[in-house]
């Protein structure tokens, strides 16, 4: 009876494992995009579909409250052993309650060595020290730089401000011991993919005026989401359906990281959830007619923001605070902070995020080095060590990374 009973068991179990799988890459296939200028275009189907896999279990398991999405494919992203290189010295710390990561280059140096802080990428959400390991590996040897990966708190047991308020802490600590490292004071670079770009301008932001701190040299912006106000822009109609950062999972990142209703989406993407007067204010760092004519091209069409829903205002107007939104923080800030690079990629829904921070700093006199990748997605760099799943074009961005860093 018990053997029966493990065998059906067994089987449902398989039938709803397949059929799940069946499911999601039937729906990838119709509803995803993969332009042609991507290179290896059936390796980014099969790798956003393994994902979309990871996520859609997630969601199963959340709704049967075993444990939320976030964590499961947290723990899957994290099972592989981590590639080893052996140029690099990495060491597992922790600053207080923080847990960071320390690359150095093996190779001796009569000098001191620049120092990057490190803030991953993954919405809040996703991501953690060890997917982003061997970036930090690559950027360390291109580099011949001391890197920090910082490790942040994440959804679903903490929300906003932690990831900002954790990452300030382990890069405060790093900043007050630069000599037990070997670290340059002259030479202190913050740097992130994604939501850890958000995080890199916001603390350059924040440390504008601490005169008790070596001085951020330059700030490092990898498709960077730098504005949680509008989602009417070209890139987010143009590159909804992309990889890996699809229209639906940057909303679930939104609301999971700033704990706000699922429901109030339709509003955030009408332009209903911000008063008229709001736009008007900040149109001059947000309108569309700051970005380039040729990102425009691509099936691009100005929507008209619908009339205000008060009560969706009511409960997402924590958008505004400038550690959600850099961008529009005050020309008074903005203007005195560090040089920046600035990486885009054409097929990711936050490009004209990066075009239109890059835009604000230059208007106010800050030095900007971009480099724009015609055939990048959101994630690409990710995949630097992934052997099957890797694209070159995450090999560019960390060589103009590099190259970026060596000139400082």
């Amino acid at each position: 009876m018990l053997i029966s009973f493990l065998l059906l068991l067994l089987a449902t179990v398989c039938v709803a494992f397949v059929g799940v799988g069946l499911w999601v890459f039937g729906n990838h296939f119709l509803t995803t995009d993969i332009p042609a200028a991507i290179s290896h275009p059936m390796r980014l189907r099969v790798l956003n579909g393994i994902f979309q896999l990871l996520i859609t279990w997630g969601m199963i398991f959340e709704k049967l409250r075993i444990c939320a999405m976030p964590q499961f494919v947290r723990f899957l992203h994290d099972l592989p052993p981590l590639r080893k290189h052996p140029d690099v010295v990495v060491k597992d710390l922790r600053f207080g309650t923080i847990p960071v990561k320390l690359y150095q280059p093996k190779a001796s140096t009569s000098g001191l060595r620049p120092g990057i802080v490190f803030y991953h990428g993954g919405g809040g959400i996703l991501g953690s020290l060890k997917t982003h390991h061997g970036i930090c590996c690559n950027l360390c040897k291109k580099s011949d730089a001391v890197v920090l990966a910082v490790g942040y708190r994440m959804v679903p047991n903490h929300r906003f401000p932690v990831i900002v308020r954790d990452c300030m802490v382990g890069t405060i600590h790093f900043l007050k011991s630069l000599n037990t490292y070997g670290v340059d004071p002259a030479r202190i670079i913050v740097c992130g993919d994604s939501v850890g770009g958000a995080v890199a301008t916001i603390l350059c932001q924040k440390f504008v005026d601490r005169s008790d701190l070596p001085k951020i040299r330059a700030q490092i912006l990898i498709y960077s989401t730098v504005q949680s106000l509008d989602f009417q822009s070209p890139s987010y109609q143009q590159n909804k359906n992309m990889p890996l950062l699809s229209q639906n999972l940057a909303f679930y990142c939104w609301c999971g990281y700033l704990d706000i209703s699922p429901s109030w989406r339709s509003a955030a993407l009408k332009g209903a959830h911000l008063p008229a007067e709001v736009w008007e204010k900040y149109r001059k760092w947000l309108g569309a007619e700051n970005i380039p004519d040729r990102f425009k091209k691509r099936g691009y069409l100005p929507v008209s923001r619908e009339p205000l829903n008060e009560a969706a205002y009511l409960e997402t107007n924590i958008i505004l605070d400038v550690m959600n939104s850099p961008l529009i923080a005050d020309d008074e800030v903005v203007s005195r902070l560090p040089e920046a690079c600035i990486v885009s990629c054409e097929y990711d829904i936050l490009r004209d995020e990066s075009l239109l921070y890059k835009k604000r700093l230059e208007d106010l006199g800050v030095r900007v080095t971009w480099h724009h990748m015609e055939d990048g997605f959101h994630g690409v760099l990710t995949t630097i060590d992934m052997r099957f799943f890797y694209f070159p074009c995450s090999s560019r961005i960390l060589d103009a990374v590099a190259h970026f860093i060596k000139g400082l």
